[in-house]
């Protein structure tokens, strides 16, 4: 059986160029050593250490939001729906849910909820990106 250290996975909250760690990164620890004050995440085959100093800047990631899950892809996605979430029914957010399962996809939803987040496309993005690039170009 696996040591209980391994079945915990790290998620980094910080962007840490020197580590090459970004925030939302999904790694699997691979020891613990109390004794020297660290902790060994595995990252997609590169190993990283961590000093007990440096912990705020991990967190155990049981689960991830999708905002944090951008850019990456998981072998199994589950995501729960739910009415009183309605601020976050939005289509773009589901698609990008969707898209971050490899293999698995489970998506848990009140009927209700899937409709609202299928039908809701949003406003748009309030950018002002048209009108900036229109002053710059004149």
């Amino acid at each position: 059986m696996e040591d209980i250290d391994r079945l915990f996975a790290g998620g980094a909250s910080v962007n840490d160029y020197d580590k090459e760690v970004f925030n939302g990164d999904i790694g699997r620890i691979q020891t613990i050593d109390l004794e020297e004050g660290e902790i060994v995440i595995d990252f997609d085959g590169r190993t990283v250490v961590y000093e007990s100093g440096e912990l705020d800047t991990v967190a155990l990631a049981y689960a991830t939001s999708v905002h944090k899950a951008q850019g990456s892809e998981y072998p199994a996605v589950v995501i729960p729906l739910a009415i009183q979430h309605y601020t976050l029914l939005q289509c773009n957010l589901l698609y990008t849910a969707v898209t971050r399962g490899k293999r698995l996809v489970v998506l848990i939803a009140q009927p209700r909820a899937l409709a609202m987040a299928v039908k809701q496309t949003g406003a748009g993005r309030l950018t002002k990106l048209r009108e900036r690039l229109q002053e710059d170009f004149r």
